[in-house]
C-alpha cells in the first residue's frame, strides 16, 4: 500500500464516509418502486441492492478517471482541498437525506471539488469543457432521456399487458421489476461508486502517494465498493417514500418501465465515463412512468423542490468546501476545527431525524397532505398527456379505476362543503 500519512488516511476515511452515505441516500434510486409497489419487502429489496452495488464496484473504472483526472487539475491540489470538497458534500447529502429529497450525492460531490479547488487554486483549477460536457450536460439530459423513454415504456407495458389476465400481468411485471431493480442497483455501483474512488485517487496523487494519472489501486476499488453497499444496505427510508409515492402512485407495470429505463441511461454514461447523478435518471424515469398511465398524476409540488434541491446542489456543496478550505489554512488548528464542525453537524442531523422516525415499517405510508382535502389536483401538463396515454386494459379496468379515483377526483367534489385545494399543480 501507499505511503499514507495522518492527514491523508483523515481524508480517505472521510472519503468513505461519504460513499456510505451515498450508499443510503441513493437507495430509493434503485428500490423505491419495487418497495412501493410491493414487489419485494423493504429489508430484502435493500440487501439485495447493497450486494448487487458491490458488485458493480468491480465493473469498471471510466467515471473514477472522470473524477480523479478530468474535473480538477491534479498539480497544486493538496489533501485538504479533497478533505473540505467531502465536507460540503457529506453535509448536503445528510440535509437533503432529513428532509426527504433526492438530490445528486455525485454533484454534491462534484460541487465540493470545485468550490474547494476554487477556493485554493482559483478558477484554473477547474477543467470548464470537462464540467459542461460531463456534468452539466447530463444533469440535464438524464432526466429528460429517462423520463422519455419511461413513459413510452410504460405505455408499451399496458398495451401488451391486454393481452393476459390481471393477476398474471401484476405477477410477471412484479418478478420484471425486481429484475430490472437489480440491474439499476449494478449499474448505480458502476457510476456511484467510482466517484469515491476517483476522489480516493486525487487524494493519493495530491499526498504524493501515487504518481499524477495513476488508477484506483485495487485496495481503494475494493474499499469504496464496500463503503457504498453497506450505507445501501441500511435504507434510506425517507428519500424511498418519496420516491416510492410521493412524486406518483406507480403499478407495478410502471415500476418496471421505470426502472428498466433508468437502468439503461446509468449504463450507457457509465461505459461512455460520464458522471451522471443516478438520482436524476431515476427520478426522471418515476415522473415519466406516472404520466404513462391513462389517469396518472405527477405531485408537481414535490417534483418542484426536488428541482430547486438539484439547482442548490452545486453551488450550495461548493459554498460549504470553499468555506472549510479557508478554515483550513491556518493549519492543523483549522484542520480540526473543520473536522469537530463535521461531526458535530451529522450528529445534529441524526438527533434531528430521530424526532419522526421513517423506516421500513413505515415507508410506504403517505402523508395525508397527498390524499386528503389538500390533496395536489392534476395540472395542465398531466391532464394533457394523461389523455392521450394508453387506457388501462380490461383485465386491469377495476384497479386502475380505485386509484385513479383517489389521485385524481377533487376533495372538493366528495365534500362541498371543503374548500378547493390550491393550483399547486404546473
Amino acid at each position: 500500500m501507499e505511503h499514507i500519512t495522518l492527514l491523508l488516511g483523515i481524508v480517505i476515511i472521510t472519503a468513505l464516509v461519504f460513499d456510505f452515505t451515498n450508499g443510503f441516500h441513493d437507495t430509493a434510486n434503485a428500490m423505491a418502486t419495487t418497495i412501493s409497489t410491493g414487489a419485494l419487502k423493504p429489508k430484502t429489496a435493500v440487501a439485495m441492492s447493497a450486494v448487487l452495488n458491490l458488485v458493480g464496484a468491480f465493473m469498471s473504472v471510466e467515471v473514477a478517471k472522470t473524477i480523479s483526472k478530468g474535473l480538477v487539475n491534479e498539480e497544486g491540489i493538496q489533501p485538504e482541498v479533497i478533505f473540505a470538497a467531502l465536507v460540503g458534500a457529506i453535509l448536503w447529502n445528510l440535509v437533503t437525506w432529513l428532509v426527504g429529497l433526492p438530490s445528486s450525492s455525485s454533484h454534491a460531490l462534484m460541487g465540493g471539488l470545485i468550490g474547494a479547488a476554487v477556493a485554493s487554486a482559483g478558477l484554473g483549477a477547474v477543467n470548464g469543457d470537462v464540467v459542461v460536457t460531463k456534468v452539466l450536460i447530463p444533469a440535464v439530459a438524464a432526466p429528460i432521456v429517462a423520463g422519455v423513454a419511461s413513459m413510452l415504456a410504460a405505455r408499451l407495458t399496458y398495451r401488451l399487458g391486454g393481452k393476459v389476465g390481471e393477476k398474471t400481468a401484476t405477477k410477471g411485471y412484479r418478478a420484471g421489476q425486481i429484475a430490472s431493480a437489480g440491474l439499476v442497483s449494478l449499474a448505480h455501483g458502476t457510476n456511484d461508486a467510482q466517484k469515491t474512488m476517483g476522489i480516493i485517487t486525487l487524494a493519493l496523487v495530491a499526498g504524493g502517494a501515487l504518481a499524477p494519472g495513476s488508477n484506483p489501486p485495487v485496495w481503494v476499488i475494493v474499499s469504496a465498493g464496500l463503503a457504498i453497499a453497506l450505507g445501501t444496505s441500511i435504507g434510506g427510508w425517507r428519500i424511498i417514500r418519496t420516491m416510492g409515492s410521493g412524486l406518483t402512485d406507480l403499478q407495478p407495470q410502471q415500476g418496471f418501465a421505470a426502472q428498466t429505463s433508468a437502468a439503461s441511461v446509468i449504463l450507457a454514461s457509465s461505459s461512455l465515463g460520464f458522471s451522471l447523478s443516478t438520482t436524476h435518471a431515476c427520478s426522471g424515469a418515476v415522473m415519466g412512468a406516472g404520466l404513462g398511465r391513462k389517469g396518472g398524476v405527477v405531485r408537481w409540488s414535490t417534483a418542484t423542490r426536488m428541482f430547486v434541491a438539484w439547482g442548490l446542489t452545486l453551488p450550495a456543496a461548493a459554498l460549504v468546501a470553499s468555506g472549510a478550505e479557508l478554515v483550513m489554512r491556518t493549519g492543523d488548528v483549522g484542520v480540526a476545527a473543520v473536522a469537530v464542525f463535521l461531526v458535530a453537524s451529522c450528529v445534529a442531523i441524526w438527533v434531528i431525524s430521530r424526532r419522526q422516525v421513517v423506516d421500513h415499517t413505515n415507508v410506504n405510508e403517505v402523508d395525508a397532505a397527498s390524499t386528503g382535502a389538500g390533496a395536489e389536483q392534476p395540472g395542465v401538463v398531466t391532464t394533457a398527456i394523461a389523455a392521450v396515454a394508453v387506457p388501462p386494459t380490461a383485465g386491469t379496468t377495476a384497479a386502475v379505476t380505485d386509484e385513479d379515483l383517489k389521485a385524481t377526483i377533487p376533495a372538493a367534489t366528495a365534500n362541498p362543503a371543503t374548500p378547493a385545494a390550491p393550483a399547486a399543480a404546473v
